[in-house]
């Protein structure tokens, strides 16, 4: 299949959960706003979150996976080998995810305290506490979810997995809309709070319910007590898992140490970065993330074959292609950042004051969407010649910097400070890996390619330039219906496209032959 073709289907599945969540956001916004209540309320979902990405959905599954295929595909007593091996790792891992949420359950009050680090009102310690409490179990119910899906992912039953995502957004969005037409709800965010604080364990039990009715299907009948069993290969497991675990610190440090640095701030520091960061990871998630899962498979056979010139018109392509989706979506988001935000976020309680607010933090945040999406590119690179650990050197080093930015900007810039913290820290990722790939003879830049990306961001800067004097059609429909706004705002980003692409054309930003490469549907044969 073409790079463009396969990045068209994974982004398309990306995209179905990413609008689903952003629903989700626009719903939260309109009916619990930008206030304490609601940092306190992301606060908590980040907790589990950076656990379940870190283990459940990152280094357990990259490690449970491939070892109960290969015994599920081992021979005639597949099925049973891989039942009696995911029993022996139901066996410890449960009791682990028992004792780690109890340990979390107790010592939430000092984890909060970590996080803040500042004198912090009793009462809205005393609610965040709360929250963190109400959600963390999350993280037990969706590592057993995702011990699930990679059992059925291995007997290529993909839809369970691939859906359960959707009962979140569906269980938050309808307690959403519940507790906005409660009496009295006007008056008492703190209470509808911990009510959707409760929809997070309760679409977790949803969500379970789901993927084990799909592995009955498929003949996974499993016991969830019984006496934890140690065995080699449950061993062997957690000795993959852990330096896997290791590796994919450095963004969930990261992510941790962002909250940290926005609760030394004053005002809804929380809540304004997490509405324009959701923007910003819309193209993120259905550009980068989905040129990085579809060139690893071509760029491993190139590599394998030692045809470095066929790996390296594989990168090239990649970036190109990447770079002339991202750019136009990166100077629209930045010279649009408040009015989309308005469009998108605004109404009910979130008002115009905290649409500017994180207008500007979007607008700063995604200066460093171009190098996300590098780094998600050429990473691959390093995954195909079985180089795991300078991704990982390279993100420290990335967290580093972000350390030192968010100490130098945070008292003068505010939040904005951190989202500069941030874009900063994303392109000394994407120049380090690039570095060590020209270091290594591995890849170059060729001056064609340089030719076509300055070209790209002429373009893109047309398309800007169109826009700012076009934005001022999204502020005259403020006031009128939800529809009314969003049909404004289509029309304002058609527009951007037309020129964007339009322009590209013209200056040889990008050719028909060009095009006619990424659409190939197959890659050349490694030779």
């Amino acid at each position: 299949m073409s790079l463009l073709r396969s990045v068209g289907t994974i982004g398309s599945l990306t995209m179905v959960s990413r609008i689903a969540g952003m629903a989700r956001e626009m719903i939260f916004a309109r009916v619990m706003g930008a206030n304490d209540v609601t940092d306190a309320w992301f606060q908590a979902l980040i907790i589990p979150n950076v656990f379940r990405r870190l283990f459940a959905e990152g280094a357990f599954s990259a490690a449970f996976v491939p070892m109960f295929s290969k015994r599920l595909h081992a021979g005639d007593d597949g099925l049973e080998e891989a039942r009696s091996f995911s029993q022996d790792v139901i066996s410890v891992f449960v009791p682990v995810l028992i004792a780690l949420t109890a340990i979390f359950e107790i010592a939430m009050p000092g984890v909060i305290w970590l996080l803040s680090d500042k004198p912090i009102d009793p009462a809205r310690f005393d609610y965040s506490v709360d929250f963190a409490r109400i959600m963390f179990p999350y993280i037990f119910l969706v590592s057993i979810v995702t011990l699930l899906t990679g059992m059925l992912n291995s007997v290529s039953r993909f839809g369970p997995g691939a859906s359960f995502p959707i009962i979140l957004n569906i269980v938050i969005i309808a307690t959403l809309l519940a507790v906005d037409w409660m009496p009295g709800a006007d008056s008492d965010v703190q209470a509808m709070g911990y009510i959707v604080a409760w929809a997070i364990p309760a679409a977790g039990v949803l969500q379970l319910g789901w993927l084990l009715y799909w592995a009955h299907v498929e003949g996974f009948r499993l016991r969830w007590i019984n006496r934890p069993k140690l065995t080699p290969e449950v061993k062997r497991l957690g000795i993959i898992a852990l330096p896997a675990a290791i590796g994919g610190g450095a963004y969930q440090i990261n992510t941790l140490l962002q909250v940290y640095f926005l609760n030394q701030l004053d005002g809804s520091a929380i809540s304004w970065m997490n509405y324009a960061d959701r923007l910003n990871q819309l193209p993120l998630g259905i550009i980068g993330i989905a040129l990085s899962t579809a060139i690893l498979p071509t760029l491993s056979r190139f590599v394998g074959a030692d045809d470095k010139q066929g790996a390296a018109r594989i990168q090239s392509n990649a970036i190109e292609l990447g770079m002339l989706l991202t750019l136009p979506a990166t100077v629209a988001l930045a010279v649009c950042a408040v009015p989309f935000v308005t469009v998108i976020f605004g109404g009910g309680r979130f008002d115009a004051a905290d649409a500017a607010m994180t207008g500007n933090v979007l607008a700063v945040l995604v200066t460093g969407l171009p190098a996300y999406v590098l780094v998600k590119v050429l990473v691959p690179s390093f995954y195909a010649r079985s180089d795991t650990r300078t991704p990982v050197y390279a993100a420290f080093a990335a967290l580093v910097v972000f350390i030192g930015f968010n100490l130098a900007f945070l008292q003068r810039f505010g939040v904005e400070g951190v989202a500069a913290a941030s874009a900063i820290g994303a392109w000394l990722n994407a120049a380090i890996l690039f570095a060590v790939l020209r270091i290594r003879g591995y890849y170059h830049l060729d001056l064609s390619l340089v030719g076509r990306l300055a070209r790209q961001l002429v373009a893109a800067g047309a398309m800007g330039a169109a826009l700012y004097f076009s934005r001022g059609l999204l502020a005259q429909v403020y006031s009128m219906n939800l529809v009314v706004q969003f049909l404004a705002l289509g029309l304002l980003v058609a527009m951007a496209i037309l020129v964007y692409f339009g322009v590209a054309f013209v200056i040889g930003a990008v050719s028909r032959d060009r095009i006619a490469i990424f659409m190939k549907k197959r890659e050349p044969k490694a030779s």
